[in-house]
């Protein structure tokens, strides 16, 4: 999914492309991306983009008359910019805003179509999509640290709860708990002053590192490769490859459809953490470092 990163180079992409332009349409392939009716879409028509804005991990445009249309790309969803009425093909194209200069295409990979488009009307409609998690790049210190310890999650949870904190998802969690060399399964209450300014660190300067790197990467032109996968990330989707910091094996936990990376000797002591996939299977047998993991599965 695009985090803040990735969503503040969309913005500074499509402010130099549509800026001042007129929306003329919006065509729609997929019926399931249109998430309101009032107002309606064709009531954005012919209108100007005055300005654009990042709502956690949504991307506000907003247009004359103080209507916003706002995308959530969610997982799969990604932004192409293309010639005017560019064809929007099924089944991965799903709509396309089309403007004097050329059309904002939208494409979503996969059967699960979870992208939306939502239509609102002025600071209340564009409230009510935001979650309200904090700006960490616009914060200090004793905001970060009210917010993290509101309630007593995990370190991996709370970051990525966009109550909590705005626009940081998985894969930025990921690198930013590495850069503070803490655990992902540590609990934000039993947290120590000097922890909680250590990731606060991190975390300002993991989002500012990525902002500037993908931004040079884009230099002129329109980011195409937005991935939650990265080269030169730390250890997001880097399992089993070495630690840039230590050369030991990146590890990860599994649930759900999501995973959390993690260096084990620089994070957690040296502790493997318990992957549910498998500990529900070996039980007592969950070996207790990356070692006896190895030692395991090369058995096998």
């Amino acid at each position: 999914m695009p985090e803040l990163p990735d969503v503040v180079v969309y913005i500074e992409a499509l402010e130099k492309r549509i800026l001042g332009q007129k929306l003329e349409s919006v065509r729609i392939v997929s019926p399931f991306l249109l998430r309101t009716v009032d107002p309606p879409v064709e009531s954005a028509y012919g209108k100007t983009v005055t300005r654009l804005r990042r709502v956690g991990k949504r991307i506000a445009i907003g247009v004359e008359g103080d209507l916003w249309l706002v995308l959530h790309l969610m997982i799969a969803g990604r932004l192409h910019w293309r010639a005017r009425g560019a064809k929007v093909s099924k089944p991965r194209g799903v709509a396309a805003l089309d403007f004097p200069k050329g059309s904002l295409v939208l494409t979503e990979a996969g059967s699960q179509k979870r992208a939306s488009l939502h239509v609102v009307a002025g600071e209340n409609g564009l409230r009510e999509l935001d979650p309200g998690g904090l700006e960490v790049l616009d914060a200090d210190l004793e905001h970060f640290a009210a917010a993290l310890t509101s309630a007593n999650h995990t370190l991996k949870r709370a970051l990525s709860d966009p109550r909590l904190f705005s626009g940081i998802g998985n894969a930025y969690s990921d690198e930013i708990l590495f850069e503070a060399r803490l655990s992902p399964l540590a609990l934000t209450q039993k947290l120590s002053r000097d922890e909680i300014e250590r990731l606060f660190i991190a975390t300002r300067a993991t989002l500012t590192h990525w902002v500037d790197r993908l931004r040079d990467e884009a230099a002129d032109g329109f980011p195409e490769k937005v991935t939650a996968f990265r080269e030169g990330m730390a250890v997001h989707g880097r399992y089993k490859q070495d630690c840039p910091r230590c050369a030991s094996k990146i590890q990860r936990i599994r649930y759900a459809a999501n995973e959390t990376n993690y260096c084990p000797k620089c994070q957690t002591n040296g502790k493997l953490l318990a992957d549910r996939a498998l500990s529900r299977l070996l039980r007592e047998d969950w070996p207790k470092t990356p070692e006896e993991l190895e030692s395991l599965t090369s058995r096998r």
